[in-house]
């Protein structure tokens, strides 16, 4: 059950009960009943299946935000004893997702025997390397900054959440007071504090002067809730926010109109989408001064609110509250200062037109870290934006990856979230500057971005692959996307495009179905890839198909459906991809999958080999035109590429083995006995010749690269 209405049993006392009923409006009710029996006994598990049915609603906890616990009694390994071990969400973890590996497990004792260390708030950041002092289960996640807030406080089961509605009350400038007004007695309030061993302190505090209160609302930051089973403690969280979001619906649009009303009505969902592919690779190529990004965009409906509103530039400058929100978003967000309807065309003239808001916002930025810089803070990050915003048209987030930008985009929405309730119920109070700097470049953050695994080579790469939906190009496709890249897998089969893309992780491929003979089609697949991911690095022509016939049976129709598809198509491909790759300005990489017979004359091949060879050709032609924008043109000649390849699939299979006297099943064979190293030649093979000229020859353009196993007759010279 998602919204509804659940029944409780309330006790008056040992013998009288009535039933009552809550109503869940503005949070999912995903508790069921047979899936958590199945648990009962195990308080861990049922604290995981509680963490991850909370972080599946986006109101109540974005990704990674947030943290959960429960405390079970345990046998100690080295006494044998009874000890209670608090169990709680792990650094870097996200309670949607979290697994026993996430958590960490520690003696609850000893964490609150750390009081009688604790040298006072100056020195907080020491104690986090206490706690793998206090370490019960040896396969622990590293515990997060969080872990005595669960800690210290007296529950079973905890869950920490940033709920939008939470938040809003949180960030009103008048919290504490409205806090009051919707719970009385029954929630505490404590103001802002950095997380940390002060602020479970500060909670515990709070608690032991309003015993009988079910949680406490953080200032500017979130909530906690609790209960003695996890149940009871999922079902006082979905209450607060429950109640928290009734209580700001019921004032919104009370005061005045939400965001002070509509300033700008939104283009139509196609002319904004058409806007944000035309413009895209332009503030890709912007935001990536120092290092490439990848981008997403969106057009929800409360971006749409915000973004059109009377109240943006007064609300937008302000920044984020919640901690969680700016860690990913930046302090605050780029409002672009373009008409929707602006014409996009003239893209250097868009660029220039933007260059000046852009070195703004970086000064700005700057100023910002040189203002509010301590003497032990690390050095001054990327200073281009993250939250892009274009009044009528949408938002854009630019991030290290397609997951990282998607989810500043989800974060940035609740931050939209928090300051329409916090100005229905009150007005909205921003974290002060310094705060905001000493959280973005805490030494534990800082700490914590030094352990990111290195980046692989291609990552913050977009690649866009003709004929990917499998054979040789799927191969490509699965290369790249190993190697770091995102991918786009085009193809004229829907249905094995689908099979295709269930094959990759979220957020790392997108597919579009395209006819590489329609230059409409090309168009519309490379605005396509510009709205998933912000622009496009590397463009690999590897649709082809082949036709084997003497000259006498080679009709008219055979060399043009190879000429289109071959050599008209890599042409289409490669005029509208230099469109975005000049765009962005970052350089790039044009592959195109040809053939030895390109190279070498062959039996009954003469439309083919001559398509290939045009192939081929137009490389060298489009390397010398393009070296000056730093656009690399390579090619990649495969041989016999028989096995796992969609070319064979077909009569060209036959063609080739009636050329030489064989049989169809005897041609792997054969090609491999002509190479010099007698080598069966793989799709794989041909994507590892791609990724040398994308992933380490970055010096190289005009070349060819031929993966076929060594066929003298078709040595470049």
């Amino acid at each position: 059950m998602k919204n509804g209405n659940v029944y409780r049993v309330v006790f008056r006392n040992q013998t009288e009960y009535h039933m009552e009923i809550q109503t869940f409006n503005h949070v999912d009710y995903l508790w069921d009943e047979a899936k958590a029996a199945s648990m009962q006994g195990d308080e861990v598990a049922l604290f995981l299946y509680r963490s991850n049915i909370l972080g599946a609603d986006l109101r109540i906890t974005n990704y990674g935000g947030g943290n959960t616990s429960c405390k079970t009694m345990e046998k100690d390994p080295l006494n044998g004893e009874e000890v209670e071990v608090l169990w709680v969400k792990g650094s870097g973890g996200d309670i949607g997702t979290l697994t026993r590996k996430g958590i960490a497990g520690l003696y609850t004792d000893r964490l609150r025997n750390l009081k009688k260390v604790y040298r006072g708030i100056e020195q907080e950041d020491e104690m986090v390397a206490l706690f793998d002092h206090c370490i019960y289960d040896l396969e622990s996640k590293a515990p997060s900054i969080d872990t005595p807030l669960h800690g210290l406080l007296p529950f079973q089961h905890i869950d920490h959440l940033h709920p939008d509605a939470l938040i809003a009350i949180a960030a009103a400038s008048d919290s504490e007071a409205i806090t009051k007004e919707i719970w009385g007695d029954r929630m505490g309030w404590v103001p802002w504090q950095r997380p940390g061993f002060d602020l479970a302190l500060q909670l515990e505090e709070c608690l032991e002067k309003n015993p009988s209160i079910r949680g406490i609302v953080l200032g500017s930051h979130g909530v906690f809730t609790w209960g003695d089973t996890s149940y009871e403690c999922y079902l006082n969280s979905l209450e607060v926010i429950e109640e928290a979001s009734a209580y700001i619906e019921s004032n919104l649009g009370k005061k005045r109109p939400v965001f002070g009303g509509e300033k700008m009505t939104s283009l139509p969902a196609e002319q904004r989408k058409a806007q944000a592919a035309k413009i895209a690779p332009i503030l890709r190529g912007l935001c990536s001064s120092e290092k490439s990004m990848i981008g997403h965009f969106t057009d929800d409906e409360r971006v749409l609110e915000f973004v059109n509103s009377h109240d943006l530039e007064r609300l937008a400058p302000l920044g984020t509250s919640c901690p969680d929100h700016f860690l990913r978003t930046k302090i605050q967000p780029l409002v672009l200062p373009l008409e929707k309807d602006e014409d996009l065309d003239d893209a250097q003239a868009i660029k220039d037109k933007l260059l000046a808001a852009f070195e703004a916002y970086r000064t700005e930025y700057q100023n910002y870290y040189n203002t509010h810089k301590r003497a032990n803070s690390p050095a001054v990050r990327d200073a281009n934006p993250v939250i892009i915003l274009y009044p009528g048209v949408g938002m854009f987030s630019f991030a290290k990856n397609k997951q990282t930008a998607r989810v500043a985009s989800e974060f940035y929405i609740n931050a939209i979230n928090v300051m329409k309730g916090a100005e229905a119920i009150s007005s909205y109070t921003s974290l002060p500057r310094q705060e905001a700097f000493d959280i973005e470049y805490w030494l534990l953050e800082e700490a914590k971005l030094q352990r990111m695994p290195a980046e692989k080579p291609l990552s913050r790469k977009i690649a866009f692959v003709t004929g990917a939906a499998g054979g040789i190009g799927k191969a490509i496709a699965d290369k790249l996307a190993q190697e770091g890249a995102n991918v786009v897998l085009a193809d004229i089969s829907e249905e094995r495009l689908q099979e295709a893309l269930d094959t990759y992780p979220q957020d790392v491929a997108a597919t579009v179905v395209c006819d590489v003979t329609n230059p409409v089609a090309i168009t519309q697949a490379m605005e396509a890839t510009a709205l998933a991911f912000g622009g496009v690095d590397i463009m690999v022509h590897s649709a082809g198909l082949a036709i084997s016939k003497p000259l006498e049976d080679t009709s008219e129709k055979d060399w043009n459906i190879l000429s289109e598809v071959l050599v008209k198509g890599q042409f289409n491909l490669a005029q509208e991809t230099v469109k975005i790759l000049r765009k962005q300005d970052m350089g790039g990489d044009l592959i195109s999958i040809a053939s030895k017979n390109g190279l070498v004359a062959g039996p009954n091949n003469i439309a083919y080999g001559t398509a290939k060879a045009a192939q081929q050709h137009m490389v060298r032609l489009l390397a010398a035109e393009l070296g000056k924008d730093k656009i690399r043109v390579n090619t990649v000649n495969p041989d016999g590429v028989i096995v796992g390849s969609k070319i064979w699939e077909g009569k060209w299979a036959e063609g080739r083995a009636k050329a030489y006297g064989i049989t169809v099943e005897e041609l792997p064979a054969h090609y491999a006995k002509r190479n010099l190293l007698h080598e069966i030649i793989l799709p794989e093979d041909i994507a590892n010749g791609v990724f040398s000229l994308v992933g380490i020859l970055h010096k190289s353009t005009g070349n060819i690269i031929n993966v076929d196993g060594g066929m003298a007759a078709a040595f470049p010279r």
